[in-house]
């Protein structure tokens, strides 16, 4: 297959460090780059842009509710004003910081709790989907597979790629399994390896039952906030290029280049 390994970046802020953003930069394709509600700030935005061109990866806005202190995983509620216009905010905002430094933002994928919101609540999603189309309906907007959102964005122009999580499992409606639930998270890189080989194999989602959900999808998310995230990552990707698969940025996938 044609795959794309993604990670959420540049979420440092200030003298607090998350991740090891310089080297995980050289193992995956594409970035979804804090901006500054979640995570991040204007210093560490720049640097995570400079970083991933050096690294020839492509990059987009990572817009979450602005929860610096819950680093975005509070449920908030906002209306469709407010939430339309933070949306507009945060793409702005790494859009500039990109265009700055010679590389285009490319596609968008919402952060924590607004993400996993919105890939249940169809209105959500669709208030979302609009923001990022007005803004710039040419964006590739990343989004879970069998979700709402991913629904929503499907039902308009713009280019869409549907992304599952190596290390996280799945309900058996194809959502993420709760953080606060035992298992939810797969914090070994062998078992991430063998649920992203099993969903290859399977083409769609394995929930924590063992059943396959069948979907496409175009992109594997990696994340970056825990102590061997960079291993992880690399063992990942090493496992699928021995598999003969072929990794590119996320444009190129959509390309099919």
């Amino acid at each position: 297959m044609l795959l794309n390994l993604n990670a959420d970046l540049g979420e440092s802020y200030g003298s607090w460090s998350m991740g090891d953003d310089v080297n995980l930069l050289k193992v995956v394709n594409s970035a979804n780059v804090a901006c500054g509600f979640h995570a991040g700030d204007p210093l560490v935005m720049a640097s995570t842009v400079e970083a991933a061109k050096q690294s020839g990866v492509s990059i987009g806005a990572h817009p979450g509710f602005p929860d610096l202190q819950g680093f975005g995983r509070r449920a908030m509620a906002l209306s469709d004003a407010e939430l339309h216009a933070l949306i507009h905010y945060q793409l702005a905002a790494l859009d500039g910081m990109s265009r700055c430094r010679g590389l285009a933002m490319t596609h968008v994928k919402p952060h924590g709790a607004l993400n996993n919101m919105a890939c249940e609540d169809a209105h959500l999603a669709a208030v979302i989907v609009r923001a990022v189309q007005q803004y710039n309906d040419e964006l590739i907007f990343l989004a879970p597979v069998l979700s709402e959102l991913a629904s929503a964005a499907l039902s308009t122009s713009m280019p869409v790629a549907l992304e599952i999580f190596a290390d996280r499992a799945y309900t058996a409606q194809g959502t993420l399994v709760s953080r606060r639930k035992p298992g939810a998270v797969i914090d070994n890189a062998q078992d991430c390896i063998a649920h992203v080989q099993n969903m290859i194999r399977s083409n769609g989602v394995v929930t924590e039952n063992g059943d396959t959900l069948a979907t496409d999808f175009h992109s594997i998310c990696v994340h970056g906030d825990n102590a061997h995230a960079v291993e992880t990552a690399q063992l990942i990707k090493s496992a699928l290029l021995a598999d003969g698969h072929q990794l590119r940025t996320l444009p190129e996938v959509m390309t099919g280049r």
